[in-house]
């Protein structure tokens, strides 16, 4: 119960009920609505700024955060889950802007892979490495009915296998939380593989293609694989949109 109230509670502020700065109805007023003690109601909205959408004002109650502008990663994460459309939520333009900044931020890890991995040679075990990876991803992908969460799993596993080292901690970090938000909503997952898993592979099999060829790609071929990627994540993003418009068209009345 704690949990579904505090969802429900960071769903307003998602929706705009509660503005930034204003106070979040007191315990009393909590456990009256959801029929709860106020002991529980103390506990929820304990969740909620442990969660990082509120926070404690001494003999003022609770204020609610600009959580866009000064929450945390995992509060983003919590964000774009409770943004996502549903019959008291129905518009989807939140939900898409989140995704897009996630998209983005996703592109430019992917992004700094390339250019470090570019610039720095590695041992031919690194190169068998990434190669067993991509065969991972190429026999899931050619699963009759492929698992795309397994498949987003898989394909985070790679990137992260190229982060692997010094000074891409924070990259490793925010590319796991990536993959957990993109995971955690199917409409988000299914748009990721819009142009179909096989896809996913044969970029990567290019990718290293390059990669053993044992020379610096050409500014040609960066620019080329930066267009693709720039492309790939704007189609991505668009398809987004169309799947959420489908949800929101199911909460309408006939």
């Amino acid at each position: 119960m704690v949990a579904d109230v505090a969802d429900e509670l960071a769903r307003r502020v998602v929706r705009g009920d509660y503005s930034p700065g204003e106070l979040m109805p007191s315990v009393r007023r909590v456990a009256e609505e959801f029929e709860t003690n106020r002991a529980t109601a103390q506990l929820i909205l304990g969740r909620l700024e442990t969660q990082g959408f509120v926070e404690a004002h001494r003999g003022r109650g609770f204020a609610i955060r600009d959580v866009r502008e000064e929450g945390g990663v995992e509060v983003y994460r919590r964000l774009f889950r409770l943004s996502m459309p549903c019959p008291e939520l129905s518009s989807p333009e939140l939900a898409v802007a989140i995704f897009g900044d996630i998209v983005e931020m996703e592109r430019q890890i992917v992004h700094d892979v390339l250019a470090s991995r570019t610039a720095s040679a590695r041992p031919r075990s690194a190169h068998a490495a990434l190669a067993a990876d991509i065969d991972i991803l190429e026999s899931l992908a050619r699963q009759d009915d492929p698992d795309l969460p397994g498949l987003l799993a898989a394909e985070v596993a790679l990137v992260r296998r190229l982060l692997s080292g010094p000074g891409y901690g924070m990259q490793r970090a925010v590319l796991n939380t990536i993959g957990e938000m993109i995971g955690e909503v199917p409409e988000a997952v299914a748009a990721y593989y819009v142009s179909g898993p096989g896809a996913h592979v044969l970029a990567w099999r290019s990718l290293a293609a390059v990669w053993d060829a044992g020379v610096p790609p050409s500014d040609i071929q960066v620019t080329l694989f930066e267009d693709l990627f720039a492309r790939f994540h704007e189609r991505v993003v668009d398809h987004f949109r169309v799947l959420l418009a489908e949800r929101v068209g199911a909460f309408e009345p006939a």
